[in-house]
């Protein structure tokens, strides 16, 4: 059970909530429209839906009106209301873009006092056809993951979109990321203006905590969604390799997506199928406990605006071993609150690092580190930002 706030932590929280609410008086803003390319119930979900859940259903707490357009989820309504906020599901993947846009231009969902753009690889061009205040959210360059998920064709169109036919119309919108190494990115890779692009940290659910006792065989977690970016079998590789050095050693690999029959096979070529146990997706109680067992969370994606799954993780004082990569570099101190790989042979040695003498430190350093991270500062944060464009034509 997560425990009650302390009465330092309740009168921070509702600080932080008297700041937004104070933000938003202030402001002229009372109805947002946002534009993201997948909803939260979408099977392909991930951080960047989770992130945006969790501001603007805060957005709708403190008394705005939000509405969302997302893409369609398949067997699921197209209209929903989920936690104050509405939620519009329209069109495919692809059919999403260019319909929300119209859909703006006609005035379908209503007025709107402020637009938010979340710029997950392609994205909505809102500068060239909104007016007013707006936003636009943009957890990581995607330069890496394009010849992954598309063909090269493809993969070399939106790469050319991302990297060099947008960016020019964005540079009076502020855009908003998740960590000091990603604006690094943005900046160096996308071209944005260094003083456009604002770091707000994102925030853990109370719902992650310590608690109980730490499975007796040595425990990895992975999770995440099965994809190519993810580099699971990276993971498993490492896995394997370490295995070998320590005696009981298990993985979990939380999430499913398309490369899970493959990662099934690869668990069996190495022998270590009796190991890796896949457990899909699987409920929010049953993910805290799986942090709350493990001695570890592992990660060797590709690419991150930030390391969601770590920072849980962490907040249940359980340390990291992840790729240096962007976004990760954020979530995790090296060295206090888990361990970097600079490269994908050093993953198997750090893996039994971390599990042996330095285990306790790192686990204090993971709990210790967890604490700056509020959703209702993202959340008031995110929005100061926005308001700051009111005046801007």
């Amino acid at each position: 059970m997560t425990p009650d706030p302390s009465p330092d932590d309740r009168t921070y929280v509702e600080q932080t909530r008297d700041d937004l609410e104070e933000c938003i008086d202030g402001s002229g803003i009372r109805r947002i429209h946002v534009l993201a390319w997948r909803d939260l119930e979408d099977p392909e979900a991930g951080g960047s839906e989770l992130h945006l859940q969790e501001v603007t259903s805060r957005w709708a707490a403190a008394g705005l009106e939000v509405c969302i357009r997302t893409s369609e989820v398949p067997g699921q309504p197209t209209t929903i209301m989920r936690d104050g906020v509405e939620v519009v599901r329209r069109a495919g993947r692809h059919q999403v873009f260019p319909r929300a846009v119209l859909a703006e231009l006609l005035g379908r969902h209503g007025r709107r006092d402020a637009l938010v753009e979340v710029w997950n690889g392609v994205p909505f061009l809102s500068p060239l056809w909104a007016r007013g205040p707006r936003l636009v959210i943009q957890h990581h360059d995607h330069a890496d993951m394009w010849p992954l998920v598309l063909p090269p064709g493809p993969a070399r169109l939106g790469s050319l979109l991302e990297h060099h036919l947008a960016p020019p119309w964005y540079r009076s919108t502020p855009v908003v990321t998740l960590s000091a190494s990603s604006r690094e990115g943005l900046i160096a890779g996308v071209g944005h203006r260094p003083d456009g692009v604002h770091v707000v940290e994102p925030g853990v659910h109370r719902r992650f905590s310590p608690a109980g006792r730490r499975d007796p065989e040595p425990l990895v977690v992975s999770v995440g969604r099965l994809t190519a970016s993810k580099r699971v079998d990276v993971l498993i590789r490492a896995f394997a390799e370490a295995s070998e050095q320590m005696a009981g050693l298990r993985l979990e690999i939380i999430g499913d997506g398309p490369e899970e029959a493959a990662l099934r096979a690869l668990a069996g070529d190495l022998g270590v199928n009796a190991a890796v146990i896949f457990r899909g997706r699987i409920s929010d109680d049953e993910l805290v406990a799986a942090y709350r067992r493990a001695r570890l969370v592992a990660s060797a994606s590709i690419s991150e605006g930030w390391g969601m799954t770590l920072t849980e993780a962490a907040a249940c004082a359980t340390p990291s071993v992840a790729t240096d990569i962007a976004g990760h570099r954020d979530a995790v101190v090296d060295g206090r609150s888990g361990l970097l790989a600079t490269t994908d042979d050093e993953l198997a040695g750090l893996l039994v690092e971390a599990m042996g003498s330095r285990w306790d430190q790192l686990s204090a350093g993971a709990l210790t580190g967890a604490t700056r991270f509020n959703w209702d500062r993202t959340a008031a944060e995110a929005f100061r930002i926005l308001a700051s464009t009111v005046h801007t034509p």
